[in-house]
């Protein structure tokens, strides 16, 4: 069992940055992919981007490649993502997510990020 925190979220100018936490805790050595999805209202959930622990493969959504940048921290409990550049359609829920061996999903309460012109 793995247990999300996340925070960071707020409402932002468009051009401007924010950057979202996500600490996890308990069975973290069961850990090898932690990242980001989003859900916009009316809209799936997407994912955003995602770091491997293990190897350091990272993936983006071509939304945001260029503008977010994941990363975690040494101890490999805590993933960030600097998002800059946000654009209006970034507005939305971001959801922190942690795979565990061998294939569970561990989600996020969500933080709400909001993009204004």
């Amino acid at each position: 069992q793995v247990q999300l925190v996340e925070s960071g979220g707020g409402l932002v100018q468009a051009g401007g940055s924010l950057r979202l936490s996500c600490s996890a805790s308990g069975r973290i050595n069961s850990i090898y992919t932690m990242g980001w999805y989003r859900q916009a209202p009316g809209k799936e959930r997407e994912l955003v981007a995602r770091i491997n622990i293990r190897g350091g493969g990272t993936n983006y959504a071509d939304s945001v490649k260029g503008r977010f940048t994941i990363s975690t921290d040494s101890a490999k409990n805590t993933v960030y993502l600097q998002m800059n550049s946000l654009q209006l359609e970034d507005t939305a829920v971001y959801y922190c997510n942690v795979i565990t061996f061998p294939a569970k999903a561990n989600w996020g309460q969500g933080t709400q990020v909001t993009v204004s012109s």
